[in-house]
């Protein structure tokens, strides 16, 4: 079938011209190539398709109906090929993104926006997810890329940091004589609480930072939401980790005030996932492009 491909054009373009000397001029072929192309059609067919006149040639029955299905055959070829082209341009696509709705909120929304502009052909399907379940997806496939709370260990994922972060402690305005001087890991130990969820990536990782130090963590409050954590911090429920890059906006306000330690936790990343040994889609290239590019600029 392959193999006959270029003679079903031949063919086509002959039976629209009704001739092999305008089809060669078309085709950039000779009239004696055309010719012999359509022949050896006919005999691989074993069927003549084309009535030889004085005036050119005229379609055969059989020659017409097989020239209906070969329009039909080579129309769904065209479409094909410019769908491809347009995928390869950007003009239509899909782009799968999974992200957590804290990241997704305060980092992920201005690449999202102007990926968009630039490229609105292209269908964006967001899946807010934990770090460890956006990992599944990526591995599953139902993502094309994920957009994670770091450290992430795992050999089958390509991790490319780009926005460092520092979690720290903050409170409300109950609270705020103890952010006078940084204090020590004890006295926050014995303070109220309040942490996400445990299959938080975040919360695991200050959690372990605690652990490593002898610290059992157990929160008057844990929630789901990073949005409900600052405003329960806010109303003075309890003393909250957030992302301080993330909480900006409140310690600005001074809606919040950020609790110093005697022993920082260390900063960390948010960085992009993908499947090492799969070639991203143009789209997701050109998403994962943007972020790097922007990311590298700001930290330098």
């Amino acid at each position: 079938m392959v193999g006959k491909l270029d003679l079903y054009r031949i063919f086509y373009t002959v039976s629209q011209n009704r001739s092999f000397s305008k089809a060669a001029q078309e085709l950039y072929m000779t009239q004696s190539a055309v010719s012999q192309s359509i022949s050896k059609l006919e005999n691989e067919l074993a069927i003549q398709l084309f009535n030889r006149t004085s005036k050119g040639v005229e379609l055969t029955m059989e020659g017409m109906l097989l020239s209906e299905h070969v329009k039909s055959a080579l129309g769904m070829i065209q479409v094909a090929e410019d769908k491809l082209s347009e995928f390869k341009t950007l003009k239509t696509g899909q782009l799968r993104i999974g992200v957590g709705d804290t990241i997704s909120r305060y980092f992920l929304l201005p690449y999202l926006e102007e990926f968009h502009q630039a490229h609105p052909g292209i269908n964006l399907s967001i899946l807010n997810r934990t770090t460890s379940e956006i990992i599944n997806l990526i591995k599953a496939g139902k993502v094309d890329v994920g957009i994670c709370n770091l450290p992430i260990q795992d050999d089958q994922l390509q991790v490319i940091p780009c926005k460092e972060i520092q979690d720290t402690f903050v409170c409300g305005e109950k609270y705020k004589e103890i952010t006078e001087k940084p204090i020590s890991l004890a006295t926050l130990m014995k303070l109220p609480l309040i942490f996400l969820e445990r299959k938080s990536n975040s919360r695991m990782f200050v959690e372990n930072f605690l652990k490593e130090r002898g610290y059992q963590v157990s929160p008057v409050f844990e929630l789901g939401s990073y949005d409900l954590v600052l405003e329960f911090t806010k109303i003075n429920l309890g003393i909250s980790c957030v992302i301080k890059e993330f909480a900006k906006d409140y310690l600005d306000r001074e809606d919040l005030y950020e609790v110093k330690l005697e022993e920082p936790i260390p900063k960390r990343s948010i960085g992009i996932s993908y499947l090492k040994n799969v070639p991203l889609s143009q789209a997701a290239r050109k998403f994962v492009e943007l972020i790097n590019e922007n990311t590298v600029e700001s930290w330098e």
